[in-house]
């Protein structure tokens, strides 16, 4: 066979292969890592006194998160309208303990967050090794910290419900929504002992009062601190508790 015709061949069938929807084929079938918190929007005015170590192009799709490698592929999704958009983590980078990333201008324009409360979920997308361990202190107890958070539960409406009582609950779970509530979520344990003694280190060394328990399902326990209702006591009582060293702390919205 004329090898101009073999290379022409190959040429025409590589051709008319169907193009790869890469972000269609970009699935969250093997989370690694998974994070509710605040972002910081970065401005260059962050980059005086170091309170952000390094820089970010207002255009790009980038983000710094501390708990992932450099080029690890994440949804960020702003939890307060569900709007969300993939993104890409940056070099590492120094930043406040209380955000759990600094994203871009554009980031935040694209999920349409809202500064005064950007509350968001940082998700790693399927990749190699995208999660970077941290030695944390530890204790016997936290050897049962559970390796997966349990799935939220689901709500049904009474399908006899009227329409004016459908209505009522929805001004009333909107109203709740728009509401600054938070808790801190510190680890979730699969023996309430584990939970208790947890609950007693955070009294005893940090001198936090307002630290609970609350039973998510069977075997797992939930210890917390808060709620806060203002973003200036949340950040306060999140620096304290940082100073446990855990690797995945969570703001989460109550």
């Amino acid at each position: 066979m004329n090898f101009k015709y073999l290379i022409f061949l190959l040429f025409f069938i590589v051709s008319c292969v169907a193009p790869v929807d890469y972000k269609k084929d970009l699935v969250i079938s093997e989370t690694k890592f998974s994070n509710k918190g605040f972002a910081l929007v970065y401005d260059e005015s962050l980059n005086v006194n170091n309170y952000v170590s390094k820089k970010i192009d207002e255009r790009s799709l980038i983000l710094f998160q501390r708990n992932l490698k450099y080029g690890s592929t994440v949804k960020i999704t702003n939890l307060l309208n569900g709007k969300n958009i993939i993104a890409k983590v940056g070099n590492n980078a120094k930043y406040p303990n209380f955000y759990n990333s600094v994203i871009s201008r554009r980031i935040s324009t694209e999920i349409d967050l809202n500064v005064d409360e950007p509350y968001v979920e940082i998700i790693s997308l399927v990749s190699n090794n995208s999660f970077v361990a941290k030695k944390a202190k530890t204790f016997d107890e936290e050897k049962e910290v559970a390796e997966k958070a349990p799935v939220e539960g689901i709500s049904i409406n009474d399908l006899n419900s009227t329409s004016l009582e459908i209505k009522n609950k929805k001004k009333s779970k909107d109203k709740d929504i728009n509401q600054f509530k938070y808790i801190i979520k510190i680890a979730d344990f699969y023996f309430i002992d584990s939970a208790k003694t947890m609950k007693k280190r955070i009294i005893d060394e940090l001198k936090i009062k307002n630290v609970k328990i609350s039973k998510v399902s069977n075997n797992s326990f939930r210890v917390f601190v808060g709620p806060y209702k203002n973003i200036n006591d949340l950040k306060s009582a999140y620096n304290i508790v940082s100073d446990l060293e855990f690797e995945n702390i969570e703001i989460i919205k109550k």
